[in-house]
C-alpha cells in the first residue's frame, strides 16, 4: 500500500529516491510515551514493501510533554541503508518490513 503523499518527504539514498512519512498524531501508547515514534518509508517511484522504522524517541506530540529529538533526513537515510543491508526489498510487494532501532527508549511506565 502506498504512503499518503500529503505530509511525506523525499530523501535520496545512494541515487535512489524514497518517500518517508511520520504519523501526525501519536497512537494512544505513543501519546502516553509507552511506545516509541515510528515512521514509514517506501520507494518513491515503484512502491512495494513498506519499511516501518521504530525509533528510540518519543512522539513529539505526546501528551506528557516528554522531549524527543526530531527525525532528520540523514537518520532516515541511515535507516534505509541498514534495512537494505538486512534484506528489505523496497520494490517487491509484500508485508511491511520492520526495522527496530528502539534500543535506549525509556517508557513513561
Amino acid at each position: 500500500m502506498a504512503l499518503v503523499k500529503k505530509g511525506s518527504r523525499l530523501v535520496s539514498v545512494d541515487g535512489t529516491t524514497y518517500r518517508w512519512r511520520l504519523r501526525g498524531r501519536p497512537t494512544y501508547d505513543q501519546g502516553l510515551v509507552r511506545s516509541p515514534l515510528t515512521y514509514a518509508v517506501e520507494h518513491a517511484d515503484t512502491p512495494g514493501t513498506t519499511l516501518v522504522v521504530t525509533t528510540n524517541q518519543p512522539h513529539s506530540s505526546n501528551w506528557l510533554g516528554t522531549q524527543g529529538s526530531p527525525i532528520l533526513p540523514a537518520q532516515v537515510a541511515d535507516s534505509i541503508r541498514t534495512a537494505l543491508t538486512d534484506g528489505w526489498p523496497p520494490k517487491s510487494p509484500g508485508s511491511p518490513f520492520h526495522l527496530d532501532q528502539s534500543a535506549g527508549f525509556v517508557s513513561s511506565h
